[in-house]
């Protein structure tokens, strides 16, 4: 029987493809040659993939007979649907166990959301039970229709007593209003109309780290995300300004947004709370920012003296987009694997660049990715941005995109509705 061609690709190729199994060979399938099992490098960088490989199969079954046999898929018809019931069944495990409520607020918040919240964000919902003691969370819905949403449902109790939600499982509060084009960095608080997505939420570049800024996205529209101000204050008060500029801006409520914007004022004012847009520390943040990456909001990784840390995705935005775009627009399977050719060249170079402890490289790639959205790019992406997170020692937001692409939605995820 005739050797197979090498792929061009070599290990880091994520292609399944039945046709493509067949006609190529990869690292993989055969045992490595001494000299490349015992580079130090490489046995690091592949320790890493091994273990993203080897959860990837426990949780979507990426190796299953369907996959790289298709003789032994044509004689299991039902294969699919056992799969995706195994992957229900997996998911539907995860979720099942019990989550510890601790009696303590913040640790409660911190052991569901895997983050420990800003000082701010408690002294938003105090002053929220001023407006409206009754139900703070709907301080601001009569005359802007926002709703404290997020871990401020864990203040409000609205988890308690809930067992399982109307999916039929547990709860999972690291999808909780985690919108379409939310990254792990970005969790939402405020929730506004249903029709454009608006959202507000908390963006931090370190998951044991605060916040670095409040921000906004309309999910229905972007990916973009928009800083607002340096916490929830500001943030809040900044929206209100624009609002209240806007001619379309109804009379009555007009008043509303004045007299509660007055109010928010003097609270944060009294607790010298910066109400800036651009407050000194996002300021000095930007500084460090690597590149700005699709949603806009940029991207930090720490970079030492020699400059290791980062190197830019070799293409520009503009030409990265182009190339995704085909990938997604295109008709079939063939076309689609010549248009992904571009993409796997950059896949490949992000390995080079892991292997010599530039991370920032594939953390850019994989948010690009999905910041751009797409069903078919999803492979890429737990590919990227698990391992990404994990080389950075960010594993919070490894779990948080596991998580979150397992269960991507367009739609607006309640995970607490009965």
């Amino acid at each position: 029987m005739a050797s197979k061609k090498p792929c061009r690709y070599g290990g880091g190729c994520y292609r399944k493809n039945p046709q493509h199994l067949r006609d190529y060979s990869h690292p993989n399938d055969s045992p490595e040659s001494d000299e490349e099992a015992n580079n130090p490098k490489r046995k690091r960088a592949n320790d890493v993939i091994d273990s993203e490989e080897n959860e990837t199969k426990k949780t979507k079954g990426v190796d299953s007979p369907k996959d790289n046999d298709p003789e032994e898929a044509s004689e299991s018809p039902n294969e699919s649907s056992c799969d995706a019931k195994a992957e229900e069944e997996t998911d539907s495990d995860q979720m099942d166990k019990d989550i510890p409520s601790p009696d303590n607020v913040k640790d409660n918040i911190k052991q569901k959301y895997l983050m420990e919240m800003p000082e701010d964000f408690y002294q938003f919902w105090e002053f929220c039970k001023e407006q409206n003691k009754s139900q703070p969370e709907n301080a601001m819905y009569s005359f802007l229709g926002w709703k404290l949403v997020g871990p401020y449902d864990i203040l409000a109790g609205k988890h308690k007593g809930i067992s399982r939600n109307k999916n039929g499982r547990r709860p999972n509060y690291l999808l909780h209003y985690r919108y379409y084009y939310d990254p792990p960095e970005f969790m939402t608080v405020i929730r506004g109309d249903d029709k454009t997505q608006f959202h507000i939420g908390y963006f931090r570049d370190v998951p044991s780290e605060m916040p670095v800024f409040v921000a906004v996205n309309q999910a229905a529209d972007s990916c973009n995300i928009v800083p607002r101000g340096e916490n929830i204050f500001g943030a809040v008060k900044n929206i209100i300004d624009e609002t209240l500029k806007a001619k379309s801006t109804d009379q009555e409520k007009k008043k509303k947004m004045e007299h509660f914007q007055s109010k928010l004022v003097n609270f944060a004012q009294t607790k010298g709370i910066c109400l800036a847009l651009q407050s000194p520390s996002m300021k000095q943040r930007n500084k460090k920012v690597v590149c700005k990456s699709f949603h806009g909001a940029g991207i930090v990784v720490p970079v030492d003296q020699n400059e290791v840390g980062y190197r830019p995705v070799p293409e520009t935005p503009a030409d990265l987009k182009k190339m995704l775009k085909k990938v997604v627009d295109s008709k079939t399977e063939k076309e689609r694997d010549k248009n992904m050719d571009p993409i796997q060249e950059l896949v490949t170079l992000v390995q080079f660049a892991n292997d010599e402890c530039d991370y920032g490289e594939g953390l850019e790639l994989g948010i690009d990715l999905f910041s751009y959205g797409g069903d078919v790019l999803h492979p890429i992406v737990e590919h990227l941005l698990p391992l990404a997170y994990q080389l950075l020692g960010r594993f919070e937001y490894k779990e948080i995109i596991e998580s979150h692409l397992r269960h991507r939605s367009h739609k607006v995820n309640n995970e607490l509705e009965l």
